[in-house]
């Protein structure tokens, strides 16, 4: 079975506007969570020069795997396994390192985790693009308090990252945010650049 997700439909078009600037010079991209698979076929048919590489937990290859080999490019890479608080990163190289709906969905430690694992990957001035609702010094739109409620109802360790709280985080580990974008349904776009 392959599983859909109608969000993925609604913004990929708008993030693949950003990502064509942000990932013009690179040639390899890991992608962390890939879910449907949606956005890896279509950014990845969209952006022929990038080799794209989707990760996913293990429990959910099978449903991401069924859409890449259906919906294969040329620079469309099979699915790999990746838990993210797992120290065992696939080593690479990667020039670009892409996220959506992610952060919001796993607990703290999995996000610090997640920000640790990106900056051992990434070069200097290489980019992690984190795709999702936040929260900017505790505030975010009526919509996303919602959900962040929804969230934490149902896993008191998930729920909307406040965008201070992550730049504090990846301080310690040499990025910093080089662009906060807003896109459709209170969404946004930030993207972290490997400092040192």
């Amino acid at each position: 079975m392959i599983n859909f997700s109608a969000a993925c439909e609604r913004n990929q078009d708008a993030i693949l506007q950003q990502l064509v600037i942000y990932l013009a010079t690179a040639e390899s991209v890991l992608e962390l969570g890939a879910g449907t698979g949606q956005h890896a076929v279509h950014f990845a048919r969209h952006l022929g020069y990038l080799q794209w590489q989707p990760s996913e937990r293990l429990a959910l290859l099978p449903s991401l795997q069924a859409r890449l080999t259906r919906d294969a490019t040329p620079n469309l890479k099979p699915a790999i396994p990746l838990d993210v608080t797992d120290d065992r990163w696939p080593a690479g190289p990667y020039d670009a390192v892409f996220t959506a709906n992610t952060l919001h969905i796993m607990s703290w430690s999995a996000v610090t985790h997640t920000f640790t694992g990106v900056a051992r990957l990434l070069r200097v001035n290489n980019v992690f693009c984190c795709y999702g609702p936040f929260r900017r010094h505790g505030l975010t739109a009526p919509s996303n308090e919602s959900f962040d409620r929804d969230l934490r109802y149902a896993d008191p360790e998930s729920g909307l990252r406040d965008i201070d709280d992550l730049e504090s985080l990846a301080r310690n580990v040499s990025l910093e945010l080089s662009a906060d974008i807003l896109l459709p349904a209170n969404n946004q776009l930030l993207v972290w650049r490997r400092t040192g």
